[in-house]
């Protein structure tokens, strides 16, 4: 219990500087790695986040790990992640093992309850997606795909007013190669 609060100055100093240092390294490769390391995560971005996070919080408490092998092992992580989203940028078939498919979960009137079931939605967590896009009904949706980095797409109906056959050309097209 005695170090409940404080241990010591040394430490504190420690933990202080290290921690500066860390933030600053990963704010610098975060913005050197690009928006991708910082927008809507797949599930291989967001593990890598994580340990990312994980090694900076080792590297700032541990006494053990010296700043440098913290500095290592977060900088070969982004440089893993660039190498493994590069390849996967190149190669359609690396890209389909490593990061999952779109799925849709809704398509003219009907839920998909194999897909939904599959990907682990449920009818509330979709009404909600609806609901934060403005949708208040389904029968203004043609589509709802269920992203690889988790979020919920709302493909409305082709609108009366415009010419329909356009239209539903382009909602084909962007859903089609998901059916």
């Amino acid at each position: 219990m005695d170090m409940l609060f404080f241990d010591s100055i040394d430490k504190l100093g420690r933990i202080v500087l290290t921690t500066v240092m860390v933030y600053v390294l990963v704010v610098l490769t975060t913005k050197i790695s690009g928006k991708r390391s910082t927008s809507q995560l797949n599930n291989f971005d967001w593990i890598v986040t994580v340990m990312i996070g994980s090694l900076g919080a080792s590297t700032i408490l541990l006494k053990d790990i010296p700043f440098i092998e913290g500095v290592a092992s977060i900088l070969v992580l982004y440089l893993l992640q660039f190498l493994v989203t590069k390849y996967a940028s190149i190669s359609p078939q690396f890209s389909n093992f490593i990061l999952s498919e779109p799925r849709i979960v809704f398509y003219q009137g009907q839920f998909l309850p194999d897909a939904m079931r599959d990907e682990r939605l449920t009818r509330q967590e979709i009404e909600c997606a609806m609901r934060s896009e403005g949708m208040n009904s389904f029968d203004d949706i043609e589509a709802i795909v269920f992203e690889s980095d988790a979020k919920l797409t709302i493909i409305p109906k082709p609108s009366d007013n415009t010419d329909s056959q356009n239209t539903e050309d382009k909602v084909s097209q962007t859903i089609a190669s998901l059916m």
